[in-house]
């Protein structure tokens, strides 16, 4: 594997996957520009060597096409991640949950990949201090125009439970207020905010330690959903995916272990005692701006850092985005302990456009009636799973990726309302589509063959041909699959409108009918669904409307007025300014870039 930043970036080079950016860029907006085409391209690692104003250069797009994700987590290929779980629990003395649980006694044999502690670390060849801390040296990234300010976006959180003693490494964003003190984005179900609750309970401060950079793998693991057990610690399973053990040193100014190979670690404490700040907004993953909210303060104490030392960062934003591979490898990763609890899931999938949560496609051997519904559940009782907002269910021999073609897969073996459910549960606190916050809709799609007792398979697709109307911008039809976009003017306009379409002749076929604002191309199915599922509570937006040619599932995905049933702050979508956007063109050629062939992939730009 790779012993630190430095070296996964020589490595990249050598692969030819590494564009160093010589002439002078900014951190406010213009790498962000940049980057996102890069990205959207499927183009290389950038370095960006002299970022204006700034002692540090800044390396992006470390994770940014499958193959790179791979290579950085040391396998030829995202699904090898799900083979070395499976070996793993290959030394289970018998399948199934009894036998994973057989199993913890024998991970004593793993030992040799949990961390080792050193005294001396790379990461604190230079220590700041007192007067001497001061953030803005770094080129921490404004990434988008409305963002609240600049924020560290690719940190690995590092926190003690004030009870316990277990150790976590979690990822949340941070927004830089001051020289010595950041926001600290501790959402309601993140371990991190757990361990800062325990500290408030107690009357005392929470140590805190932010690595960034060192072996690629660490900054994945902080991204992994882990579950909260005893002895499972974030860096345990780096070392498992290394094949060694990560090394550790003991912080300057606080009690916790730190990466000796990373780049920069922020050290420093938040006090519960402290008035909480606003933080925000900020362009997030959704691909919308999430709302100031109040977190609490991070206080640095000290920085410390190699003396040629690389700030690493990432941007989110409207999808695709280099997340979206973090997010299939902890798929192919979990996949296998998924299994053992649900024996008969063969795969699962999150299509970027769904944005990790918004949208899960699953396969399964199917043997027994209401089984889609009981697999569904299951997973909705997994972990961050239970975020899910909806969950597809195909039969075996239908593969959950790409996301697109399986969901028209499983248009073919549901009827709506008969094989579709909707219900309520946690949702992600990013939502801003939901009742409230982190509580919403979740909508079940049984997609797989009938059985006699679940009334058997419906009829074959057909293409709807659509509805001609003034309020329809524009429209694109697929086997049982009609996605329109609309200009929004008043409440209750879609359920007309759609009650019009259904009751319509060109509604022969129709099975699933999505609507949303005018500000995608229908015809674009990732962009269509990315919009309707980030603008869609299920319990609320989904309903069956019936017409002559039988029921459809309608998906409202448009912008709600209070007056249906949303009185939250409605955000609005990332957009890059427009100046930004032509200064960046103008300069493309001056970037090293100019064989990258955005245009095609990423229009907008």
């Amino acid at each position: 594997m790779f012993a630190n930043l430095g070296a996964y970036l020589r490595a990249l080079e050598g692969r030819g996957e590494l564009v160093r950016v010589k002439a002078p860029v900014s951190a406010e907006l213009e790498i962000t520009e940049i980057a996102d085409r890069v990205v959207k391209a499927g183009g290389p690692a950038l370095l960006f060597e002299n970022v204006t104003g700034k002692r540090f250069p800044l390396a992006i797009n470390l994770f940014g096409t499958p193959e790179r994700t791979a290579f950085a987590l040391g396998v030829d290929r995202l699904e090898a991640l799900a083979e070395r779980v499976e070996k793993l629990l290959a030394l289970a003395p018998e399948p199934g949950l009894r036998g994973v649980l057989g199993l913890l006694p024998k991970l004593g044999e793993l030992k040799g990949f949990f961390p080792k502690r050193v005294a001396r670390a790379p990461v604190q060849e230079v220590v700041h201090t007192g007067d001497a801390v001061d953030l803005r040296a770094l080129p921490v990234q404004t990434c988008w125009p409305a963002d609240g300010g600049p924020f560290i976006t690719l940190p690995q959180v590092i926190t003690k439970d004030p009870e316990t003693g277990e150790l976590n490494v979690g990822m949340y964003r941070m927004q830089l207020l001051d020289a010595k003190s950041t926001a600290m984005h501790w959402q309601l179900h993140k371990t991190g905010r757990k361990h800062f609750e325990k500290a408030k309970a107690l009357g005392r401060r929470l140590e805190v330690a932010v690595a960034l950079g060192g072996d690629p793998i660490l900054t994945y693991a902080a991204t992994a959903p882990l579950p909260e057990l005893p002895g499972v610690f974030e860096y345990n399973l780096a070392g498992f995916l290394r094949g060694r053990p990560v090394a550790l040193t003991k912080g300057v100014t606080v009690d916790l272990p730190v990466p000796a190979e990373a780049e920069f670690v922020l050290e420093g404490y938040v006090d519960p005692a402290e008035a909480p700040v606003v933080e925000g907004p900020f362009g997030d993953h959704t691909g919308f701006y999430t709302q100031e909210e109040r977190y609490p303060r991070f206080h640095v104490t000290a920085i410390t850092h190699r003396r040629s030392a690389i700030y690493p960062s990432t941007i989110v934003g409207r999808p695709p985005m280099e997340d979206a591979w973090l997010i299939e490898a902890s798929e192919r990763l979990f996949l296998p302990a998924a299994k053992v609890l649900l024996p008969e899931l063969l795969d699962y999938h999150m299509p970027p456009a769904g944005v990790a949560h918004n949208w899960v496609n699953v396969s399964i051997h199917k043997r027994y009636p209401g089984q889609a519904y009981k697999v569904a559940l299951g997973l909705l009782g997994m972990g961050q799973m239970m975020f899910a907002k909806m969950i597809v269910v195909l039969d075996g021999d239908t593969s959950p990726k790409p996301g697109f073609p399986a969901l028209l897969k499983a248009l073919e073996r549901m009827l709506p309302g008969r094989d579709t459910l909707a219900l309520r549960g946690p949702i992600d606190v990013l939502d801003h589509a939901s009742r409230a916050l982190g509580f919403g809709g979740k909508l079940i799609i049984d997609g797989t063959r009938k059985l006699d007792a679940e009334g058997g398979d419906p009829p074959p697709l057909e293409t709807p041909e659509g509805f001609s109307h003034p309020e329809v911008r524009r429209q694109h039809a697929w086997p049982g699959f009609l996605g329109m976009t609309v200009r929004k003017e008043k409440p209750g306009q879609i359920r007309a409108l759609a009650e019009a379409v259904v009751a319509s002749e060109g509604a022969r076929g129709l099975r699933l009918l999505a609507i949303t604002d005018d500000i995608v191309d229908p015809a674009d199915p990732d962009q269509l669904l990315w919009l309707v599922l980030n603008n869609l509570d299920p319990e609320r937006d989904a309903w069956v409307e019936t017409g002559p040619y039988g029921p459809a599932l309608v998906l409202d995905g448009t912008r709600k007025f209070p007056e249906e049933g949303h009185t939250r702050p409605w955000p609005e979508v990332i957009e890059m300014d427009p100046e930004i956007k032509a200064r960046v063109t103008a300069r493309w050629e001056e970037f090293g870039l100019g064989g990258l062939d955005f245009e095609r992939r990423h229009p907008a730009s």
